[in-house]
């Protein structure tokens, strides 16, 4: 008496465990589209949650690039920067050059000529 259980289950538990093709009828095919649709949603949902995170990434990558770049530019400019101090340390005729033409310096037996750009209020033509 105790081997003669009987056991109630599902039509689709039915057709697992047996292998028999079971038909879940309208309800079935419902249940396969409203999953189908809950996982779009949830996949959706998860691309809006992190849209605005990558266009950020985006917007911060392109700062560091521009920074980069800049970086590099100033780099440059200090290394022309140091050579023309190298060159001011190590070479008195350079010493010379820059005073003339910077500070307007001469020896006693020159004259300084300083040529103006002529002002003008009229538009050139």
């Amino acid at each position: 008496m105790g081997d003669n259980k009987i056991r109630f289950v599902s039509r689709r538990t039915a057709a697992r465990l047996g292998g028999v093709k079971a038909d879940v009828g309208i309800w079935g095919k419902l249940t396969q589209v409203i999953v189908a649709l809950t996982a779009i949603a949830v996949v959706f949902l998860v691309g809006m949650k992190y849209v605005p995170l990558i266009q950020q990434n985006e917007q911060y990558r392109r700062r560091v690039d521009a920074l980069d770049a800049e970086l590099q530019r100033q780099r440059e400019i200090s290394k022309q920067l140091e050579a023309e101090l190298e060159a001011l340390r190590q070479d008195p005729k350079t010493m010379e050059r820059l005073a003339r033409e910077k500070l307007g310096y001469a020896k006693a037996d020159e004259t300084v000529i300083h040529f103006e750009p002529p002002t003008t209020n009229q538009p050139i033509r």
